[in-house]
Order: structure tokens, then sequence, then C-alpha cells
């Protein structure tokens, strides 16, 4: 996958030569042509000095090919430009941005851009939201036989209550991430966009949960 990252500063390096370790290409963007500079001299990717929510300079960072937009850069509101210029101009659908501002995290997740505030932030946040698939083990217990992840829901998910979620899948959702913060739903619950699900599930299972979680709820009879 090709993933274009604005922001050259500690996390967008890091996360530019992280992606590249994993096989993807990347663009970084940065407004400061010295700031390539952390990127070291072993990285193959794309440098391009602009405005990370410039159209041109997006065009030449390669958004049209891209799978995925990350907005790093220093700025909340530069970040979630870019953010929302990835997604509704270039209709990239994994996109993410770092805000500094944790109370402006819920105004952005109902624009539909994932967020990632700076005091929570880590690597694998970032990640899991630009490359989202699979399930991501948090604890297991010493047997082994059980595990606690983060497991990716599609799409198709959205709207449906945590209750046939367990029913179809055979898990046991423990809590809900939403707007940053944790809730412990009840099966009533309502699955909205954005929402990280983590779930109890046996260890031989996982394959199986992974592909009920991709695929989507079972079309109901008369539909």
């Amino acid at each position: 996958m090709h993933i274009v990252i604005m922001g050259c500063g500690r996390v967008g390096s890091a996360l530019a030569q992280t992606l590249e370790q994993q096989g993807h290409t990347v663009a970084v963007i940065d407004q400061d042509p010295t700031a390539f500079r952390r990127l070291g001299s072993g990285f193959g990717g794309r440098r391009v000095t602009g405005v990370g929510f410039d159209q041109d300079t997006l065009r030449e960072a390669g958004i049209e090919e891209a799978g995925a937009f990350a907005a790093v850069s220093s700025g909340d509101n530069s970040n979630i430009i870019a953010a929302r210029v990835a997604r509704e101009m270039f209709g990239i659908e994994n996109v993410a941005a770092r805000i500094y501002d944790p109370r402006r995290a819920e105004v952005y997740q109902r624009l539909g851009i994932p967020t990632v505030a700076t005091v929570r932030w880590t690597a694998d946040q970032m990640l899991r939201r630009l490359l989202p698939s699979g399930a991501e083990p948090l604890w297991r217990d010493p047997t082994g036989g059980v595990q606690l992840a983060e497991v990716h829901a599609s799409a198709g998910w959205v709207g449906h209550k945590i209750s046939r979620l367990q029913d179809e899948t055979g898990v046991r959702v423990a809590f809900l991430t939403r707007l940053g913060e944790a809730i412990l739903p009840s099966s009533q619950t309502v699955l909205q966009e954005g929402d990280l699900v983590h779930v109890m599930m046996r260890t031989d299972e996982v394959d199986k949960v992974e592909a009920s979680f991709a695929k989507g709820p079972e079309e109901e009879a008369g539909h």
C-alpha cells in the first residue's frame, strides 16, 4: 500500500520508517525541508516540501494512489483540514489525525476522522487506524486458550447491537473505545463509526472471528 504522511517530526518520521519496514511505500510532506533529516539516509520514500492540505502537494506525494493518510504535523487545525481533504477530495478511507487538544476529539470524530490525542499516542494506535485488519492481542490467560484482543470490525457492523455481534461471531465484547474513552457496553449498545472493539475469545478461533468481523453481519431473512 502507498501511504502519505503529513508532518516529519518525531511521530511522522517514526511512522514513515515503520511503514516502510513493513513493505509499504511512503511519502512524507513537510513545510520545512530540513525536517526530512529525521528520516535518515536509508529512507527510500518520497520527501515532498509543501503544505499538507494543498491538493497539488498531496498529488505530488501520490495521494491519488494512496490507501491511507496520516496527519501528524504540530498543528491541530492543519491536521484536521488535511485529513478532511484526503477523505473528501481524494476518497481516502483510512485517514487518521493527531491532535493536541483532546477536547476537540469528539468534534473531529463526528466529521468521520479518527483521531489520536497526543497524550494517548502510540505508534501502534496510529498504525491500527491506517492499516485496520485482523486482531491485535492485548492479553492471554496463562494456558494460552483465551485472549483479549482488539479486532477490526468492518463498516457493515456499524448500527448493529453488541448482542448481534456477539451472537454471530462467538465472542464476548469486553469494552469499546469510543472518542478516546473506554466504555463498558450492554447487549443493547449500538456500534458507532470509529469504535474500537475489544473482545474475549478462544485463541484457536482467532481466524474465524477475524473473518466474521471483516465480513459484517449475516443477511437477515427477507433481505
